[in-house]
């Protein structure tokens, strides 16, 4: 049963009572399930009295990152990169305000009430060198976990599935278009996305032919819900199967389609209290449908006289094309490419046999975990300090995982772990760094710092022997803070494009940013203490932005379409002067510096950008109170 895993489901998409009961019959039959993107309440993380577990094994990560913490990716046997939704290939999605009740918006890292959005691509990953760089910092996130990249079956797919396997995943997994469909556009169901019988065979006799499939686990997916296709599928590649639809209709779903209108008369597809009481789903018929499945698989085994489900892998000579078909289109289709028996040169296995080097023997990290054996061990303070290259990369993650394997989510006390680094950092400094660690930087870093930020402070500004005007160069690269959920970012300089955006939950300043700073920002604070680029905001649904605009231009660059631009308060004031101080403390920033000494003038220079949902809804918040 362990080659069975249940398609990403998200909580908030479907019901707790729902989600919980697909958890405890896959751990049952030591199968897995998918938290899908919506994140995973930490409850779920300790075992029921009777010894049932409502763990999700397969943690997804994808655009939006809601949820996505180093604690949520340390309980995890695999983590999964959403690359796309075979429903919806290429499309974002989002889960109205209707459905964001409090315990959604606490997995979430949100703001009850206030809508969701996921955006289309991932904003870390525009190549696939940048894939690459993910799946080595969700390795260091967890390095007992496969790395799983779930892609969609489309013309082309093998090419991209060998460029995954050469980014050092272990499993791709190949999503057919009629899967995940219960809230996706009918327009995207009818027209967009591909049977997954064409992607996976072309992924499988890419990677043979590229001498890769070896290196990897293929899985599929897509409305697979009989053992029949389950067999199909491994004849045309696959080793392991994702049963979502089939799994959900055991539970108890009528397929109402109605799933993002919160009205699901079965209490599966909705938030709605009085409809969840209707869910009637209960494990054992989720188990049983797998023991159906894997029975019917067998006895086609048996009939074909293979004994395991690794000699049965892509052995495509014992599928035919069904005789007798009259349908006028169906009859002249060509079927040999997707049957043929694809060349493998190197007579390796086609079927997984080998584990990918994700190159974790010599990174940095394991210097850092010797000098924070104290820290560890007794939660004694340290300090040590360390010169950095460009090659040093995901600083900090490797770390703060051993962090929360001790302590969970609650890390360590502020300023238990404080490294100092100076040089020029590689990508991803300070990704997933939990509280308790105190990360400063005395030169430059590259993309992504403080990604999935889950409560660190990081602190980077320029060497102190530097010519330039630090408030007028680029410090750190594009997409900091992507995804963060807690902690701190001071930076004494600039940031390249897509500052904070998915930020739901850190606390950032500095001096600049390049283009669509903030987007699809749903909670925590930024300062930006200079120009913003083009595009500020969009998407921006939670969370407040302060902007230093002194020459009055920023309007100009900001997309007001879900925010809007107020002066300060008095709260505003108070929170911005403690920022400041500690960005002098921390950066010695000299123009932080003189914001405070010249406050009473400046005051006036700054423009709150407050997400009008979000307002309406602090609002309420507040007038219920009085």
């Amino acid at each position: 049963m362990r080659r069975f895993a249940t398609g990403a489901m998200s909580f908030g998409s479907i019901s707790h009572e729902a989600h919980s009961t697909l958890a405890i019959a896959m751990n049952r039959i030591g199968g897995k399930s998918n938290t899908g993107e919506g994140g995973e309440d930490a409850m779920r993380y300790e075992p029921l009295p009777n010894g049932d577990s409502m763990r999700s094994s397969i943690k997804q990560i994808a655009s939006a990152r809601f949820g996505v913490t180093a604690h949520y990716l340390t309980n995890a046997d695999e983590l999964q990169i959403k690359m796309a939704q075979g429903a919806k290939p290429g499309e974002g999605g989002q889960l109205p305000g209707h459905k964001v009740d409090e315990w959604i918006a606490k997995v979430r890292h949100a703001t009850p009430g206030v809508g969701l959005i996921s955006p289309p691509p991932h904003h870390d990953i525009y190549s696939i060198e940048d894939l690459a760089q993910l799946i080595f910092d969700l390795k260091n996130a967890n390095r007992a976990a496969r790395i799983n990249v779930k892609l969609v079956s489309k013309a082309g797919v093998g090419t991209i599935a060998a460029g995954v396997a050469k980014a050092h995943a272990d499993v791709i997994l190949i999503a057919g278009y009629d899967g995940g469909t219960g809230a996706s556009p009918m327009s995207s169901i009818k027209h967009a996305g591909l049977p997954w019988e064409l992607g996976l065979a072309e992924a499988h006799q890419t990677l043979l032919r590229n001498q890769l499939r070896s290196r990897v686990v293929l899985q599929a997916d897509g409305q697979l819900k009989t053992g029949r296709d389950l067999a199909i599928a491994a004849l045309l590649g696959a080793e392991e199967w994702g049963v979502a639809t089939a799994a959900l209709i055991a539970g108890g779903c009528v397929m109402m389609r109605k799933c993002h209108l919160n009205t699901c008369p079965v209490g599966v597809a909705t938030q709605d209290p009085e409809l969840r009481k209707l869910f009637t789903g209960q494990p054992e018929h989720i188990v049983n449908l797998f023991r159906f499945l894997a029975e019917e698989l067998r006895e086609i085994m048996a009939e074909l006289g293979f004994r395991t489900i690794n000699e049965m892998v892509g052995r495509t000579q014992f599928l035919k094309v069904r005789e007798g078909i009259s349908h006028w289109k169906a009859r002249t289709l060509d079927l040999s490419g997707l049957l043929h028996p694809a060349p493998n040169p190197s007579g390796g296995t086609l079927y997984n046999s080998e584990t990918q080097d994700h190159g974790l023997d010599n990174i940095l990290d394991w210097e850092l975990l010797r000098h924070a054996k104290p820290a560890l061990d007794g939660r004694i303070p340290v300090f040590a300090s360390f010169t950095v290259r460009n090659i040093d990369r995901t600083i900090g993650t490797l770390l703060s995982n051993e962090i929360t394997k001790r302590y969970h989510a609650a890390g360590l006390p502020d300023n238990t772990i404080n490294f100092r680094f100076s040089g020029s950092a590689g990508q991803s400094f300070g990704a997933f760094s939990v509280k308790g660690v105190s990360l400063t930087l005395e030169g430059e870093a590259n993309d992504y710092v403080g990604k999935g930020l889950s409560g660190a402070q990081l602190a980077i500004f320029p060497s102190l022997n530097s010519q330039f005007v630090p408030e007028q160069n680029i410090i750190i690269g594009n997409v900091a803070l992507y995804g963060a959920t807690s902690g701190e970012l001071f930076v004494r300089g600039q940031a390249g494009e897509r500052f904070a955006v998915r930020n739901s939950g850190a606390t950032a300043v500095v001096e600049g940013v390049g283009d669509h700073g903030c987007e699809y920002m749903t909670g925590g604070r930024a300062l930006i203490l200079g120009k913003t680029g083009r595009n500020f905001a969009a998407g921006m649904s939670g969370g407040i932005a302060w902007i230093y605009d002194p020459d009055g231009s920023f309007p100009d660059n900001c997309n007001t379409e879900m925010v809007e631009l107020d002066p300060l308060d008095s709260d505003d004031e108070d929170q911005i002067r403690a920022l400041l101080r500690k960005h002098v403390q921390l950066t010695q920033s000299q123009l932080a510096a003189y914001l405070l000494d010249s406050w009473v003038e400046e005051a006036g220079k700054f423009v709150k950008v407050f997400p009008s949902e979000y307002k309406k809804v602090l609002q309420r918040a507040q007038y219920a109170t009085v």
